[in-house]
């Protein structure tokens, strides 16, 4: 099997754990300094406690599903479009229980000695919390 193989089922094995929850998996497939770009705002998550907070204390309790759409690997990347679904108690403030919720990702992940060494992720955040019911007011505008 190709270096670049290795590097997508990897990626894969990362979103089927995701899928099962399975934080202490994904813990064994991260790099002990693997840091998130693009999680929850204003959080910096690093190594595998940064891991196991995204998904304890960001996350919380949820179902979710991830189907890959495309996968990309070149050198140490893998780039993944994904689909999730998902139904979880709240996101990002807004009460989300009992709500169906589907948005798109893509993930880059930089893999070192076999394990994912750093993550960015760009979701559709927005559109997820407008399907919770989140409305976007306009603010006043900075006069200077």
């Amino acid at each position: 099997m190709s270096h670049l193989e290795q590097n997508k089922q990897l990626a894969q094995r990362w979103f089927d754990l995701v899928s099962d929850g399975d934080i202490e998996g994904l813990v064994r497939l991260t790099a002990p300094a693997w840091r998130l770009y693009g999680g929850p705002p204003g959080m910096v998550l690093t190594g595998h406690d940064g891991l196991r907070d995204l998904f304890r204390v960001h996350i919380g309790p949820i179902e979710q599903k991830w189907t890959i759409d495309d996968m990309i690997a070149e050198g140490d990347r893998v780039v993944v479009r994904a689909t999730n679904t998902c139904t979880q108690d709240e996101f990002i403030g807004i009460p989300a229980r009992g709500k169906r919720q589907v948005f798109t990702a893509t993930f880059i992940f930089r893999i070192a000695d076999g394990l994912i060494a750093q993550t960015w992720r760009n979701a559709d955040d927005l559109g997820r919390l407008l399907q919770l019911g989140a409305r976007i007011t306009p603010g006043e505008p900075d006069l200077i």
